[in-house]
Parts: C-alpha cells; sequence; structure tokens
C-alpha cells in the first residue's frame, strides 16, 4: 500500500511515494478527546527520543492529556530540545561506556527523579528505553510503558530480571523473539522513525547554513556511538576507510555530524586538514537532522536511527554499524532500503556515489505508527492503569 503527494520546496517538487505496511494494527480501545484526562510522564533519556516524543507529546495534548516532561542531559538532548523550544526538567547525565559507571548513573537519576515525580503524580510513564524511568515507576508504583525497536536492548540491563507492564515494539521485529511484559506486550506499524517523518517540511536553508552549494554531491556521515554498550570497535575502522574513500572523490561535500562534545574534538583533531579545505563540514551548532538527510544524497551512519530517518525518508544509505543487527534493519536490508557495509572492501565497492533521485515518504496526514502507539498509550492510560493517586 502506498500514498502519495506532491511536496514543494523553494526550488523544487517532489512526487513523495512510500510502500507502508496495509495492514492495520490498533489498540484495544476507540480513542478519541480524553474522557478522563490523565497525567503521563514521557522521559527523554538520548537525543532520537526528542523527535520520536514531539509528535506523540502533542497528540497527548491535543486528546487533552497532561504531559509531564522530563529529559536527561546527555548527547545532543539539550540541544534539540532547545532547538524545538521545549521547555523540561532537566535531570541527570551521560555516565560514559564503563558499565559500572552507566549502573551508578542510572540508579543516581532514578533517586534524583523521585522527588519531581512524587510531586507530579503521574497516571503512567512513557519511555523508549529510560531505564532511570523505570527505575522510579517500579519504586514508586507507575505504571509504565516500554517502547523499543532494537531488540538486543529490549531488556533493561542489569534489571532485566524485572518486567514492563506493557511492552510496545515495531510488528517488524518477529512474534518468535519471546519479549515478556506483566499486561500486554503490543506491536506498531512501520518503523519508529515513521512516527516523526511525516512531519517534515524540507527547508533548504540548512544548505546555506552549512555551506553548501548546488554543485556538490552531499554525503551525510553520522560517526558510532562510541560510548554506547554495544559498540563494536570495527565501526569505527569502517568510518575511517569511508572518510578516507569520500575525500578522495572530486566533487564531494561531507557533512560529519558528530554525537557530542568529545567525539566532535577527537574528528576535529583527526580530520582536520580537510575541515580546514571545506571537504569536511562539521555544523557548529545542533541543525536539524531530517532536514539535513532530505538533502543529502546519501547518508553513511553508524547509528541505527540515522540510518532508519533516512530509509523512511527514502535517502539512499549505508549502515556502518557493527554490532548485532536487529530485526528491523535487517528488514530494510533484505527490501534495499538500507545496504550494510561489512568490511572495508565494502566501503569501496558497495557506496554508489551518484546525485539522488526524487525522493520517497509517507504521505499521509498522520502516521499509522504514530496513531497507533498514541491509541495504545491513551487507551491504556484511560481504561487499565491504576487508579489516580489521592
Amino acid at each position: 500500500m502506498a500514498d502519495q503527494f506532491m511536496l514543494a520546496t523553494d526550488d523544487e517538487t517532489w512526487a513523495v511515494n512510500v510502500p507502508f505496511p496495509s495492514k492495520s494494527i490498533t489498540s484495544d480501545f476507540d480513542v478519541a478527546t480524553a474522557s478522563h484526562p490523565k497525567k503521563i510522564w514521557i522521559d527523554l533519556d538520548n537525543t532520537p527520543h526528542v523527535p520520536f516524543f514531539l509528535p506523540i507529546l502533542e497528540a497527548l495534548q491535543t486528546r487533552g492529556h497532561e504531559v509531564i516532561l522530563t529529559a536527561r542531559d546527555s548527547y545532543q538532548v539539550c540541544e534539540l530540545l532547545a532547538f524545538h523550544h521545549i521547555d523540561c526538567e532537566l535531570v541527570g547525565k551521560h555516565w560514559g561506556r564503563k558499565r559500572l559507571l552507566k549502573v551508578f548513573g542510572t540508579c543516581l537519576r532514578a533517586a534524583q527523579l523521585a522527588p519531581t515525580i512524587m510531586e507530579a503524580k503521574p497516571d503512567i510513564s512513557v519511555s523508549h528505553g529510560s531505564r532511570a524511568q523505570f527505575l522510579t515507576s517500579m519504586l514508586l508504583g507507575i505504571p509504565n510503558i516500554f517502547i523499543f525497536d532494537y531488540e538486543f536492548t529490549s531488556g533493561v540491563g542489569f534489571l532485566s530480571f524485572l518486567q514492563h507492564d506493557w511492552v510496545f515494539m515495531p510488528n517488524l521485529i518477529p512474534e518468535s523473539l519471546e519479549v515478556r511484559a506483566k499486561r500486554q506486550v503490543m506491536r506498531y506499524p512501520g518503523l519508529k522513525e515513521d512516527v516523526y517523518a511525516w512531519r517534515l517540511k524540507p527547508d533548504p536553508s540548512v544548505k546555506a547554513e552549512l555551506g553548501l552549494n548546488g554543485s556538490d554531491l552531499i554525503v551525510t556521515v553520522r560517526p558510532p556511538a562510541t560510548e554506547a554498550h554495544y559498540h563494536n570497535h570495527e565501526a569505527e575502522v569502517l568510518l575511517d576507510a569511508a572518510l578516507n574513500f569520500l575525500i578522495q572523490q572530486p566533487g564531494i561535500r561531507v557533512v560529519l555530524t558528530p554525537r557530542n562534545e568529545r567525539q566532535s574534538a577527537e574528528m576535529r583533531k583527526a580530520w582536520g586538514k580537510w575541515i580546514a579545505t571545506g571537504k569536511i563540514v562539521i555544523p557548529e551548532r545542533v541543525v536539524d537532522g531530517m532536514n539535513l538527510i532530505w538533502f543529502s544524497d546519501l547518508v553513511i551512519s553508524g547509528g541505527g536511527t540515522m540510518n532508519r530517518e533516512a530509509a523512511a525518508l527514502g535517502v539512499p544509505v549505508y549502515s556502518i554499524f557493527r554490532g548485532r543487527i536487529g530485526a528491523v534493519d535487517q528488514h530494510l536490508a533484505a527490501t534495499g532500503r538500507l545496504q550494510l557495509l561489512e568490511t572495508v572492501e565494502d566501503v569501496r565497492t558497495k557506496i554508489v556515489l551518484e546525485r539522488k533521485k526524487p525522493m520517497y515518504r509517507n504521505g499521509m496526514d498522520e502516521s499509522s505508527a504514530l496513531q497507533c502507539i498514541v491509541n495504545g498509550i491513551v487507551s491504556i492510560a484511560e481504561h487499565q492503569c491504576l487508579p489516580e493517586h489521592p
């Protein structure tokens, strides 16, 4: 099934058309305007959570529910909150890649969240993998919804012996995967990125901001998450191979998007010569990632979210991620929407440097993934949660 519409920018108009699952997946209850408004706590634990939860937050508020929003000062969360003009309570920070520090940081943040949440008295908590939120919810007796799209981090690490109340995951993850929840495991159609990709309003000013002209072929490169517990050093080898390959090609401009200040400093030191000549551009401030992808000819990324954002928009994308490949990425690779690079030779032989064809994306007024997730959250909050706190 596919929907099509015409998307106009300042300098061109493209037909937009993307396949979307034909099977409709809904929650157990029909949802309209809230008959009993609830307090719903959303925690933004990582960079991708900001664009993912923006339309969810707005939809919940439109339906009459109050959203309590907290965030962790990690990666580019604060910059994205400022970019989207969102105010929320910042609690805790990132503690690096060492496991013991991660455990300590999670427990500390859970304790730091507790006073705010005890005062706010939410009816339910929702996150895309926030361990600290889950721990706080468990300690305070708040029902929780856990959303994930990568099955190899679907647990909660050192809390993996505990179960969430409800779990939400893409229907691309096979049912053979044994995912448990205290109450219910639910599925939504398509990609996590489909929740917000449909909202994109292309703005060519991102090209001017980065000094990109119309003649260059633009390649956006996202380094791997070197501080993540699932990081494999092979991804860094592939990143170096990809950048070395790209800088040797005429008419190519590389937009390199580090994940944090530490990684940015490392990239600027390693590739300073090419940054000075303008061959490689590192944005001086946060930019709208979806707009950047839209105006790129291809994307090379060591991170799952940018890979899937490009796939959702129909931009050619090559993955240098070398952790365990999840079911969603396996599906995208099998259907030709994502190319997996596994060796340095793959970098040289599989990457096609050509001007992109007209891009394709979902042309629906609102994505099925967003509708399904919002309906699920509201249904649970209104019909299955514990009574409101006194």
